[in-house]
């Protein structure tokens, strides 16, 4: 037992139960933090229990801390002129006590105790008269306020008091007060139960109310967090994960095989990134099918006219940093088509755009997406896949607005309704792959394939509150961050 505890139950027992202690003549010495660490140790032992008491306090600054000793700015400057018979000069009162000369003028003047003289200062009394201003400091300083309202804000106006909270506490004795605190186990050892003495010893119960020690340990990005969320979603539907770790391709897997053409803005050095080494990859080891790219693009086919340019195969061999995840549903889809079933497949990876990084754009995200092959399915499939997908998220209110996508038709861009911001939000694209992309590839007629994507850092700057994607990812995100924030749960409306 520590000596303010054993004061502390001293005076309990004494007085029957601490008031405050705030007004006791013992306790009142100590912190209230020493105060409050030793009364919890005691409350957990049941030998007391206590309330906090506050209450508000008038204190003294450091400046009225001085005037105790060396009296008020006005007393100085009175004292000073009454030492000139004929009068003090202002500059010489200024000298002499300095900053203390010019405040100590004003209230000097206010209390009629001088007169200006021409240059000089004369007294108008004749003896020195007391100093109020140190007494009502000395009367704070004993008591924490004055009965004067007027005069406690005159003192706060000068800057002479502050008002601060004190802190005590109402203690009174527990169903386990004594003057002694017994020496409780904490756990049962070999010992005591060789010799048998757990059945006779006292155990400190449990505090279930405690909190543990926080354990140092790695976490999770809220990227992972969200990420995996959407996994378990896509798993739940039946969903099989696409090989997404490859993130460099050549043109032809990103952009030709999705009937972008090669005259398209996003082929442009403004939009993606090109490799200086190597500069372009191997043509594809089927040639069948990169003989159906070529036509589909140049000379038309499969019902399509293609785009009608003259295709090139240098261009379809450049390397790029992906700019979508596509380009691995392509590759999957043409080996589907060596035995065509009905398919589910998704993928959640980064992709690479050349844009300027703002709160909301980065040259690298992530992309979600997923890809659903089957026979004979259509449009409403799509719409009502949607519905079930999204409502997994918590999100139930989509639109639908028709959109246009090189490799989709009909296309679709999915719209849900925002709670918070009051409106329609975009939150990812979708469609019907084209024939053209499709039966390149040896799927066959009636086996249609349904695609949408989405971003993974919008959902998950809306479920973490983030505002700036740069706080996401970069060397601007808290480790605090990252360490402190729950794991993602998306059955609660992301938007």
């Amino acid at each position: 037992m520590s000596e303010i505890q054993l004061q502390i139950l001293q005076r309990v027992d004494a007085t029957g139960g601490v008031k405050s202690t705030l007004e006791d003549d013992v306790l009142a010495k100590y912190d209230p933090n020493t105060l409050h660490s030793n009364l919890t140790s005691l409350w957990a032992k049941e030998m007391i229990s206590f309330d906090k008491i506050e209450t508000d306090k008038w204190i003294l600054t450091k400046e009225a801390e001085e005037f105790l000793t060396a009296g008020s700015h006005e007393f100085r400057v009175l004292n000073e002129v009454m030492k000139s018979l004929d009068g003090l000069k202002i500059a010489d009162v200024n000298s002499t006590l300095g900053n203390a000369g010019k405040l100590g003028q004003g209230k000097a003047f206010k209390n009629g105790w001088i007169a200006k003289d021409g240059d000089k200062l004369v007294a108008k009394v004749d003896s020195l008269p007391e100093d109020v201003t140190v007494t009502q400091l000395k009367t704070i300083q004993s008591s924490g306020s004055l009965s004067d309202k007027k005069e406690l804000q005159e003192l706060k106006k000068r800057k002479l008091i502050s008002l601060t909270k004190i802190v005590g506490y109402k203690i009174e004795k527990g169903k386990n007060f004594g003057l002694e605190i017994k020496t409780l186990e904490t756990d049962i050892t070999s010992d005591m139960i060789v010799n048998g003495s757990w059945k006779n010893a006292e155990f400190k119960p449990y505090n279930f109310n405690s909190e543990g020690a926080f354990p140092h340990s790695g976490a999770l990005h809220p990227l992972n967090k969200v990420r995996e969320e959407f996994r378990q979603i896509f798993f739940s539907l039946g969903f099989t994960e696409m090989p997404s770790n490859q993130y460099v391709e050549s043109g032809f897997w990103n952009f030709d095989t999705l009937f972008v053409p090669q005259q398209h803005p996003a082929r442009d050095l403004q939009d993606t990134f090109y490799l200086k080494d190597p500069k372009v990859a191997k043509e594809p080891t089927d040639r069948e099918y990169w003989e159906n790219i070529k036509q589909v693009h140049q000379d038309g086919k499969y019902g399509s006219i293609g785009y009608r340019y003259p295709w090139k195969a240098e261009e379809s061999l450049r390397m790029v940093l992906r700019t979508h995840t596509t380009a691995i549903s392509s590759a999957m889809l043409h080996q589907l088509a060596k035995d065509p079933k009905p398919t589910r497949l998704f993928s959640i990876d980064r992709v690479f755009r050349n844009e300027a990084v703002d709160a909301t754009h980065l040259a690298e995200f992530h992309q979600v997406e997923g890809v659903i092959a089957g026979y004979d399915i259509t449009l409403g499939d799509l719409i009502g896949f949607m519905d079930d997908f999204f409502g997994k998220m918590g999100v139930n209110q989509l639109r639908f607005k028709a959109a246009y996508n090189p490799y989709t038709e009909p296309s679709l861009e999915i719209f849900a309704y925002h709670k918070g911001l009051g409106k329609w939000v975009e939150i990812g694209n979708s469609g019907m792959f084209r024939p053209e992309m499709l039966e390149a590839m040896g799927l066959p007629k009636n086996m249609r394939v349904l695609g949408w994507g989405l971003s993974l850092e919008r959902p998950t700057m809306i479920k973490y509150g983030v505002s700036n994607i740069r706080e996401l990812l970069g060397h601007k995100v808290s480790l605090d961050f990252i360490e402190t924030n729950p794991a993602a749960r998306l059955d609660e409306a992301l938007v």
